[in-house]
């Protein structure tokens, strides 16, 4: 019988939309299982075969879930603000909102088109005032909390208040910019406006200066992952380090319960090293050195204390605000000079580059509080101020970048720490030895002398023992339009949250998308866009007169505010009173199984686990961590085409032949290539871009071929299968199986369009199955054994497969299946309907349209899935191969119920064994029961 793969899923995706088959329930008794796949950012070159991979496998588990009797979340919805839109909105003056709608009305076609069993009624796009209004009140909850020390937890700002009103700063453990020391009565008598700067120094989200990554080709700040050697990710453009009045989320606070956090998360390791890595955790003392000739210090933060007899010189970081205080006139230009190069150099760039040394002598020295001699200070980009306290202390003898440094700019080199290498010409970092010339701290272990240098350093009263940590506060500011407004307004300089029945707070329409003449955000060319305190309303940017009306923050939130809690909106997407139901938030709770890419290690994965921990925190939820179990899919990788074009001309040399001549390789769209070959169709090639109209070709036997090469598939390498082509050729149950078929979930493999006709040729075989020529056809008749047993086996196999995904191997195992049933030529209606069940989550068309022929009048989506019989799988019989002497002689059927002993009789019994033995006794008969008898003669 003809498979019509395109009339049954035309079908089927129309069916499950009328019906609602996916649409998920918040009350019943079933338990629950939350499926989620990584926020996708709608961009306007949709999707390509690389990007369903992920969705493929969660979707699959997703249906197995139903068929297991959970109550399946498994939502869609799209990460919408973004700067590809809003940088075509630049180019155009098309508003992001369209380019963004239209955007998404192509991801959902082509998402449908798959057949992937999403809850569509529960679609967010964070572009939407409805869903931003709640990502602004989330904001105003972390403007309104401090994060209390004492009880490791996010409390109500109001808590801190009453303790300065009863204490002032006695007795207060907090998460704070600064360590401030004031009574209650001080408190007390502060100005209004006095109090609110210092409360910010407390808040969880608060505005402070912060050196930043600025990119002034696209107007905003950037994030450290959004940076990469030293220009923006998007574009390439050039980003330097500023200082800037920016937002920031106090994510600090949460370092050390990020970490501990991790243990109790089924990720995969690198993942989980990578944001280990990033808080960045480490145990040493705080020390402070006085600088000659000032009535200042230079506090650092190091690790190892037990070597401060071995610190010969000091390295702030350029921006340390110290640097302008202690330069001397004969340094400063030099200073200024390596400050301004700096200032070129991201964060992540001055972290990575550990091969090149430089740095300027500021003129000043430090004293060392323990050998009471002279360190140079010097500055330098290895040292960064946001990391510790922006100042390190260097013992060039056993710290490798010391110790380059030293020897660059010729300083002291003092070994401290005992060992038989020259430490003149090497650092020795190694803590395995014992302090010498170390005074109070010789013949001590690396332990013993850290803890007795703490101790010095504490009685000295010059510092203290501490722990600290790499992570710095996320910037939360972006000076861009297509972004959630931030619902903050300015009086008297402070800033103010607008009142939460005031939410959302819009974004204004604006003439240009970039930003204003005096360099303000783009929000500032907006008309209206002014806050009326005492009507409570947005007004004219022209009313503001500081006295009723006041300025709005210009600033958007960074594109991971909104995917930082859209888990959580999916529980219950149309609430209009509050961003989450308690309740749904408890009954769902965390994401059982979230599918999504490594890149999110430090940025989307770092926030979320944050956000969920502060609204535990403030009791809107209940669970610590959003993301129980996540897999990291690997990348589907194009093969691309290229082309030879010779040096200076327009002239196209085929790949054989371009080691004859000095040629440039060119990317070529691979749908320019002949069928499945390597051929270039050079008439469409000319007609592909004006400047090929004129190439002339150097063939070989008649024909161009291209090189070909595995890459990761994009756009601009032009090997970007579309797959939409796909389903219309070999069906969506084809490529979900394919994307399967062609190797392990995690890992990369490349893409081959060829090897679609094997997957396709099992779906033909598996539709025939349950038919006789043209007519549908199955019985009622008891299967037989050997039909059991293939149903059997592969239920045992494929159940393995789905819970530990290995998706690879199923789908061979359903071959493997479908061909053994072929062969035996088995029509029994016990077999093909659970068969149906078992290949639906990687199937689902197919199968609906066998279930419907079947007779059923539901679909198969919530059907039990087949349990396994282990008793099909004993075998009755076992074939026993006899070797003798080493040699395979024969074989003889056996009863798999046999004893070894029995087995042992029976051969020996046997006419060809008796023939063998020829009247001898064997020497030694070994069975391995069910495998084989030897017999040594």
């Amino acid at each position: 019988m003809f498979y019509d793969h395109q009339q049954i899923e035309k079908k089927w995706q129309k069916y499950w939309e009328e019906n609602q088959t996916y649409k998920t329930s918040n009350n019943t008794d079933k338990p629950k299982f939350y499926v989620l796949d990584m926020f996708p950012y709608p961009s306007g070159a949709g999707l390509h075969v690389g990007h369903p991979l992920g969705y493929i496998a969660s979707d699959i588990y997703a249906r197995y879930k139903r068929h297991q009797g959970f109550n399946v979340l498994h939502p869609v919805g799209y990460d919408s603000f973004g700067l590809p839109a809003e940088q075509y909105a630049i180019q155009t003056g098309q508003h992001p909102a369209i380019t963004t709608e239209q955007n998404i009305n192509r991801y959902e076609e082509q998402l449908k088109k798959i057949g992937f069993s999403f809850d569509w009624s529960r679609e967010v796009r964070t572009s939407d005032a409805s869903y931003y209004k709640w990502t602004q009140w989330i904001f105003i909850q972390l403007y309104h909390s401090w994060y209390n020390k004492n009880t490791d937890k996010a409390e109500s700002i109001d808590s801190l208040i009453q303790h300065f009103e009863e204490k002032g700063t006695e007795g207060l453990n907090a998460n704070q910019n600064d360590e401030l020391n004031f009574t209650a009565e001080e408190w007390k008598n502060a100005s209004d406006i006095d109090k609110e700067d210092i409360l910010l120094n407390y808040r969880l989200a608060y505005r402070a200066e912060t050196t930043v990554n600025w990119c002034p080709a696209l107007g905003t700040v950037l994030a450290n992952d959004e940076v990469k050697d030293g220009k923006s990710e998007r574009g390439g453009f050039p980003v330097f380090q500023k200082k800037m009045m920016q937002w920031s989320m106090r994510i600090s606070a949460y370092s050390e319960r990020l970490l501990q956090g991790l243990n109790t998360l089924d990720w995969p390791q690198p993942l989980k090293d990578s944001q280990d890595h990033w808080i960045g955790k480490s145990q040493g003392a705080q020390v402070q050195f006085k600088v000659e000739g000032y009535d200042e210090t230079v506090e650092v933060f190091t690790t190892r204390p037990d070597t401060i007899f071995g610190a010969t010189f000091m390295v702030l970081a350029p921006e340390n605000p110290l640097v302008e205080t202690i330069t001397t006139a004969a340094q400063k230009a030099e200073v200024d000079t390596y400050i301004e190069e700096t200032s070129k150099k991201t964060e992540r760039d001055r972290m990575s580059d550990v091969k090149n040394v430089s740095g300027a002598f500021t003129g000043s020295y430090a004293i060392n509080p323990f050998s009471n001699e002279k360190m140079p200070i010097y500055i330098s980009d290895y040292v960064l101020m946001g990391y510790g306290t922006g100042a390190v202390m260097a013992v060039p003898a056993h710290d490798e970048r010391d110790h380059r440094f030293a020897k660059k700019f010729n300083l002291e080199i003092k070994k401290v720490v005992e060992t038989e290498e020259d430490v003149q010409e090497k650092s020795f970092d190694s803590k395995d030895s014992v302090c010498v010339n170390s005074d109070f701290l010789n013949g001590l272990h690396y332990n013993e002398a850290k803890a007795k240098m703490i101790s010095e350093i504490e009685a000295k009263e010059i510092g203290h023992g501490t722990t600290n940590y790499r992570q710095r506060d996320a910037i939360f500011s972006r000076q861009r339009y297509w972004g959630e407004p931030v619902p903050i307004y300015y009086k008297d300089g402070m800033p103010y949250t607008l009142p939460t029945s005031a939410l959302p707070l819009e974004l204004p329409e604006v003439e240009k998308y970039l930003p204003t003449e005096d360099g303000d955000p783009p929000l500032g060319n907006a008309k209206e866009f002014a806050w009326d305190e005492t009507n409570q309303k947005v007004v004219a940017t022209d009313l503001i007169d500081d006295i009723t009306i006041f300025p709005l923050e210009l600033s958007t939130m960074p594109g991971w505010a909104g995917s930082s809690w859209y888990f959580l909106r999916y529980m219950d997407p149309n609430d209009e009173e509050t961003f989450v139901k308690k309740e749904l938030a408890d009954y769902w709770g965390q994401v059982d199984l979230y599918i999504g890419g490594s890149e999110h290690a430090t940025g989307h994965l770092l926030y979320s686990r944050f956000w969920n921990m502060f609204l535990k925190d403030r009791g809107y939820i209940s669970h610590d961590e959003p993301f129980q179990k996540l897999i990291n899919q690997g990348m589907i990788l194009g093969m691309s085409a290229f082309v030879y074009r010779i040096d200076g001309t327009n002239q196209y040399v085929s790949k054989n032949l371009a080691k004859d001549y000095q040629t440039q390789q060119i990317h070529v769209d691979v749908s320019l290539l002949k069928g499945t070959s390597d051929e270039l169709d050079t008439e469409a090639f000319k007609a592909w871009r004006p400047d090929y109209a004129n190439a002339e070709f150097i063939l070989e036997d008649g024909k161009y071929i291209t090189d070909r090469e595995v890459e990761k598939m994009s756009k601009s390498k032009y090997n970007v299968v579309n797959p939409d082509d796909i389903c219309d050729e070999y069906g969506a149950d084809g490529l979900r199986l394919y994307e399967m078929f062609l190797g392990p979930l995690e890992q990369s493999k490349p893409w081959n369009t060829q090897g679609l006709s094997g997957v396709y040729g099992f779906l033909k075989k598996f539709w025939n199955l349950y038919f006789n020529g043209e007519v549908f056809e199955v019985s009622d008749e008891e299967p037989t054994k050997a039909e059991h047993k293939v149903l059997h086996t592969l239920i045992k196999k494929v159940v393995y497969d789905i819970e530990n995904f290995s998706f690879n191997t199923s789908v061979s195992s359903f071959m493997i299946a479908v061909n053994e049933l072929q062969k035996i030529k088995c029509s029994k209606r016990n077999i093909l309907e659970p068969l149906a069940v078992i290949i639906s989550p990687y199937a689902p068309h197919i199968c609906e349209e066998l279930w419907s022929l079947l007779g059923h009048g539901t679909s198969i989506e919530f059907e039990k899935f087949p349990a396994l019989n282990e008793d099909y799988l004993v075998e009755d019989e076992i074939e026993y191969p006899v070797s003798v002497n080493g040699k395979m002689k024969f074989k003889i059927s056996l009863s798999a119920q046999l004893s070894a002993k029995e087995v042992e009789d029976l051969v020996i019994s046997n006419e060809k064994m008796q023939q063998i033995l020829e009247g001898k006794t064997p020497k030694k008969i070994i069975v391995v029961p069910h495998r084989i008898v030897n017999i040594v003669i």
